[in-house]
Formats: C-alpha cells, sequence, structure tokens
C-alpha cells in the first residue's frame, strides 16, 4: 500500500519511531492516514494542545500549541468543524469564539480538577463577599465561571495582565488555581488575602511534585536547567530558573543552551520537547493527566465515525457572556 508507506515515512521522518507511540509504526501510520482523509472530508480542523502524545500532535495536529495559542488559532481558523484534542474547558472556549462552528472533544473523560474545583455559583458568592474587585479567571474554567468573570488569563499572559489590572485596581479576585495565583502574587508584590483574593483550587499534575528532587537533580547534572509550569506548588517554584506557560518554557529551551532541562510539567510537553530538539539533553520528572491521556488515535477516529455524542455546546446567552471576558484577554494580552 504506497499511501500507508509514505505514512510510515513521514512519521519516522518526525521522530515517531523513537518516542511515546502506543503501538508500532504501522498500527499507527494506518490510524493517522485514515483520520487526515475523514478529517480533509468533514472540512474538519484537529487542535492539539501540547499535553497531547506525540503521535496526535505531529499525525494528525493542525493546530498545536497551548490554551492561549489554540484559543487564538481557532477563531482566525476558516474551518467549519473543530475536532480538540485537549480538555473540555478548551473544546467549551473554542466553541464560545465560534459559535457558528461545530466542535468536538475526542472523549468524554477529557475534564480537568482545575475546572471541576469551582462553579459558577461559587464566584457569585465570592463577588458578594469581595464587591468591587474585577474577577481575572484562568482559562481552565467551565464555560458558566468564564461568564461570571471580567478577564480570562492563560499562563502564558496572566502576570502581564494582572499588572494592566493593578494600574487601575487595588485588589483583584484570582481563579481558580490558588497556587498559581501564589506565585503570581510573589512576582507582582502582591499578598494573598488582601492585595488579590485566591480560591483554592489545584491542578493534580502539578500539585504533586516534590520541590526537594529538584536538588538531587542539581548535584547529578551540573548546569541543569530547571523550568516549572505556573501551576506548580510555591516551595517549588522557589526552586526553579524558570517559571511560565508551556509555550514560554519551549522558548526557552529553543533560546537556551543548558547542559540539561528538567522540565516540571505534564509528560507530553517533554515527550515533543524531546522530539523538537534532539539534540538536547532532556531529564525526566513528570507526571500524566488522565484527562489529556484519555484521548487517543482511536478515540479520534471514532468520534470521526460518529460524531453527533461527542458535540460540545453551550447555551447562547453563557456563551455571550464568557466571550467578553475571553476577548478582554486578547485585548489585553496584545
Amino acid at each position: 500500500m504506497p499511501g500507508l508507506e509514505n505514512e510510515i515515512k513521514r512519521l519516522t521522518a518526525l521522530g515517531l519511531h523513537r518516542r511515546c507511540v502506543e503501538g508500532d509504526i504501522p498500527r499507527v501510520a494506518a490510524l493517522t492516514l485514515e483520520i487526515n482523509r475523514r478529517k480533509k472530508e468533514r472540512g474538519a480542523v484537529i487542535c492539539a494542545h501540547v499535553y497531547q502524545t506525540p503521535d496526535i500532535i505531529l499525525g494528525i495536529g493542525d493546530l498545536v500549541g497551548d490554551s492561549y495559542k489554540l484559543a487564538d488559532d481557532c477563531r482566525k481558523s476558516p474551518a467549519k468543524t473543530i475536532i480538540f484534542c485537549g480538555v473540555h474547558f478548551m473544546a467549551e472556549t473554542a466553541k464560545i469564539l465560534n459559535p457558528e462552528k461545530k466542535v468536538y472533544v475526542p472523549s468524554a473523560n477529557a475534564g480537568c480538577s482545575l475546572s471541576e474545583a469551582i462553579t459558577a455559583d461559587d464566584v457569585k458568592k465570592l463577588k458578594a463577599e469581595h464587591p468591587g474587585p474585577p474577577v481575572i479567571t484562568y482559562i481552565n474554567t467551565s464555560a458558566e465561571v468564564k461568564a461570571e468573570s471580567d478577564c480570562i488569563v492563560t499562563s502564558a499572559n496572566a502576570e502581564k495582565i494582572l499588572r494592566r489590572m493593578y494600574e487601575k485596581h487595588e485588589k483583584v479576585i484570582f481563579l481558580p488555581d490558588r497556587f498559581m495565583g501564589a506565585n503570581l502574587a510573589k512576582a507582582l508584590g502582591k499578598t494573598p488575602g488582601k492585595d488579590i483574593i485566591l480560591w483554592n483550587g489545584s491542578c493534580v499534575v502539578h500539585e504533586k511534585f516534590d520541590p526537594g528532587l529538584i536538588k538531587v537533580y542539581r548535584q547529578r547534572y551540573p548546569g541543569l536547567a530547571v523550568l516549572a509550569h505556573a501551576e506548580c506548588p510555591t516551595e517549588l517554584i522557589r526552586e526553579v530558573d524558570f517559571m511560565g506557560g508551556t509555550g514560554d518554557m519551549m522558548r526557552y529551551v529553543e533560546s537556551t543552551n543548558a547542559a540539561a532541562y528538567l522540565l516540571v510539567t505534564e509528560c507530553g510537553f517533554g515527550e515533543l520537547a524531546r522530539l523538537k530538539f534532539p539534540a538536547k539533553n532532556f531529564i525526566a520528572m513528570c507526571r500524566l493527566c488522565p484527562y489529556m491521556k484519555s484521548i487517543t488515535l482511536d478515540s479520534v477516529l471514532a468520534l470521526l465515525q460518529d460524531p453527533a455524542a461527542q458535540e460540545v455546546t453551550v447555551p447562547p446567552a453563557v456563551a455571550a457572556r464568557a466571550k467578553k471576558a475571553i476577548e478582554k484577554m486578547f485585548e489585553l494580552a496584545a
């Protein structure tokens, strides 16, 4: 089969024969070939978050990036159908920004611990307790929570947007990640509970990293650069060389030449970094996200064969209010 042989060559050239591929290359190639054929027939575009496995990112992904980039890419894409290989709140964001498009997520289990940590009623009560301050909400939240917010942020732009907010406000409410909120408060010289009101949410991936291990890694690997996601606990962030979102971390790796890199975040990001920079040395310290990893090539193909059950919808009234908060992010992050 010439088509399959060419697909095997394409995936091998991308390095997928070396890392993080479930099954052998011929099986993976058969799936990516069929998925790419079916998505073309449907006029669909596939978004792939950097925490997905490399076979999804490189094999079928059309738009690849972090939450901010994918949200921006979706609103600019001419495709009428979006298949989101990420978690549910990301697909909701794509639907909010593109109400006329069909949006699907290939797994019913692609949730998020942060999104589940807070509800719209929680935000309403918090605003009643602290009247006045704007509500700045991390993108890892439901559409209903976004609708109760004044501005959405991602890990890539949260610090920049908060700085701009503090130019006009003495206090802000930041939701829902308590660790990211504490890390941002420290960076901005603000006091949690006084200048910045936080919520008690956290990410099941990033909350479990052990800061004590970083000293051990530094002893073993002289010249090590340690990069951590902003969702990690503050005691760990104190030990790292760089804190940011996944896009920021990838740019740091690209622009530096450390003896080795320790990437403290979800494992999929490290796999992608290894494929993108094969000459650089990466040390493993990661955790798998069970929600992200619920999406596989098989689940994407099943969706393309029968998409109805996995369509993402957002009530128009909720979407309209949430869109204002998301558009505010694009305005302030520009």
